[in-house]
């Protein structure tokens, strides 16, 4: 998804801001409203922002982010 047309999204409840959560980071890709505790998800490269199609996140906090580890540099 573009950056440019991330900066112009806000939820569509509280018109707050939202992260964008992605793979290999996160488990699935969506916009993320902490305020409102909602998931909203991405098909396809589009953001599908009707409150019907968000899920909820619950009280947890985000998940951490996984990186893949360095590989090691070959021994010569």
């Amino acid at each position: 998804m573009e950056t440019r047309l991330l900066d112009l999204l806000v939820c569509p409840l509280c018109k707050g801001p939202l992260d964008h959560w992605r793979p290999p980071h996160q488990e699935r890709q969506e916009l993320v409203c902490h305020a409102d505790r909602l998931a909203f998800p991405v098909r396809d490269g589009i953001p599908v922002m009707l409150e019907g199609e968000a899920r909820s996140i619950g009280n947890e906090p985000p998940p951490p982010p996984v990186f893949p580890k360095p590989s090691a540099p070959d021994a010569a």
